[in-house]
């Protein structure tokens, strides 16, 4: 939740139609220029009225001043009242003001004019800050507007540019936070539409009065559950998920190795030899790697059900908190993007590993290689390209992470659960691998905000690796040092431009 909100004037918190176009169409008429259908003059309705006289009907800078001017004549007494407050508007004042929230009024309508509406409507009382232009003309581009309220919001030390919203209905409301480094919020119940939002990339758009309050007021639930539900229980709700995910899925393990301990002896033909290793007796002397592949790909299942209730209120909880952010289609570039950023991370870091000598120095993790690969390679890359994935993503992107980026911010949330996520796998090389596409697949989760991307990307560089590893690519001329930095400059390089189409860290 920001602590502070920079609202429009006109399409935002108020309707100002009727008095702005009837208005503008006196101005027009001392020109001889006639326009009966005020809908046709929407278009004044948020810019300032100088560039909207020379944009729509081509005036010089000399006649656009005198045309202020004349709708100014009967917009200081007449038409400023002829406006009204959207409905919810007041209230939604009355209760972000009484979470603690900053509220401030950046128009680009002369202040004063915007101070008489306010106090017209009785809501001025919700307003520290009230920011306008100047009848001169000054300060009546947006930045200029938002850079004077975030001067006035300031106590003792600057607002903090991540703690603030600038909230329109306008492209020039969204241009004029982007230029100070301000977040967005566009509402398409003014006069913007979603496609001149879209195109002016605000943060995020909202349809509604009801929609924007339940969007700024995102996490104040939390904060007022908090001291119902302090850290502590925080931590025990992901620690029980994870430990009854350790300990059903090793229990779903210790049961299929028990049921084969006792059919293995009397298994004979293709299916024994598929599981069941034999001595020269005959006598079973242990079990395959296909065994064992099986005994894991039904851990993984088993270990994703007690999880998968707590997982899925959390996922439908963070696309609900999210889904603002995301109204605009993703480019299909971006897909591509996050593609090479997986494919180059997988890549570049398994050859770096070999190359650095990593892997051979960790028992354990060749200890984990040799059970992995001893399977056939259909079993093995179902069971840990497929369902090891989508069963991990389930406890770590679904639970930890989603739970944590509620209370926590978002960076941390991503390298707290990546951390948790590197130490379970209890080696060194798969740990520190593990981290690292840890934050890539909670990176792609927030980016992309749907869960089924976070689980893409975990198989496509599950999958990738085992095909790897499998066969024994890295011990070929493939691996070498040039092709290793090209893999990584190219996952690295991808995030680049994916962090500069949208930053979400």
């Amino acid at each position: 939740m920001k602590k502070y909100l920079l609202f429009d004037l006109d399409g935002t918190l108020t309707d100002p139609k009727v008095g702005i176009t009837t208005c503008v169409q006196y101005a027009l008429r001392s020109f001889g220029i006639e326009e009966p259908d005020l809908d046709r003059l929407e278009p004044f309705i948020g810019p300032p009225l100088r560039d909207s006289f020379q944009k729509f009907y081509g005036f010089s800078p000399e006649q656009a001043e005198e045309a202020v001017a004349k709708y100014r004549e009967r917009f200081q007494d007449v038409g400023i009242f002829e406006n009204q407050v959207y409905d919810g508007i007041p209230q939604m004042l009355r209760t972000l003001q009484s979470k603690g929230i900053h509220l401030a009024v950046a128009s680009s309508k002369p202040e004063v004019f915007v101070r008489r509406i306010l106090e017209h409507f009785q809501i001025d009382q919700y307003f520290e800050v009230v920011v306008g232009s100047e009848l001169d003309g000054t300060r009546d581009n947006k930045d200029e507007v938002v850079r004077e309220a975030l001067g006035r919001l300031s106590g003792e030390q600057p607002v903090a540019l991540e703690d603030v919203y600038m909230i329109g209905d306008r492209s020039y409301d969204v241009e004029g936070a982007r230029a100070l480094g301000v977040e967005s919020v566009g509402v398409t119940y003014g006069y913007g539409s979603m496609e001149e939002l879209k195109e002016a990339k605000a943060d995020y758009i909202v349809r509604s009065v009801e929609e924007l309050q339940k969007f700024l007021l995102r996490g104040s639930e939390e904060a007022q559950s908090s001291k119902k539900n302090p850290m502590v229980q925080r931590i025990w709700t992901m620690a029980y998920c994870f430990l009854m995910f350790l300990l059903v899925r090793n229990a779903a393990m210790y049961a299929v190795n028990w049921l084969l301990l006792q059919v293995g002896p009397g298994l004979q033909g293709a299916l024994g030899a598929f599981l069941i290793i034999r001595d020269e007796t005959g006598a079973m002397a242990g079990f395959t790697g296909n065994a064992s592949t099986l005994m894991s790909a039904v851990g993984f299942l088993a270990g994703s059900i007690p999880v998968l209730g707590t997982a899925r209120q959390l996922i439908a909880m963070t696309a609900e908190e999210t889904k603002l952010a995301h109204l605009k289609a993703e480019p299909v570039q971006n897909y591509l993007l996050i593609g090479m950023a997986t494919v180059g991370a997988v890549i570049g870091l398994n050859l770096l590993f070999e190359l650095s000598g990593f892997t051979n120095k960790s028992e354990a993790y060749q200890a984990v290689v040799e059970d992995q690969y001893a399977a056939y390679f259909w079993l093995g890359l179902f069971c840990y390209g497929v369902i090891s994935p989508i069963a991990e993503e389930l406890l770590f992107r679904g639970v930890l992470f989603s739970y944590m980026r509620r209370f926590l911010n978002v960076r941390v949330a991503v390298f707290l659960s990546s951390v948790i996520f590197g130490l379970y796998h209890g080696n060194l090389v798969q740990g520190v691998y593990a981290f690292i596409m840890g934050c890539l697949i909670a990176y792609s989760y927030e980016y992309f905000g749907t869960f089924a991307m976070a689980a893409a990307v975990h198989i496509v560089s599950n999958v990738l690796s085992y095909c790897l590893s499998y066969t024994r690519l890295a011990a070929t001329e493939f691996v070498s040092l040039p092709v290793c930095v090209i893999f990584l400059v190219i996952g690295i390089g991808s995030l680049w431009f994916l962090n500069k189409e949208k930053k979400v860290l």
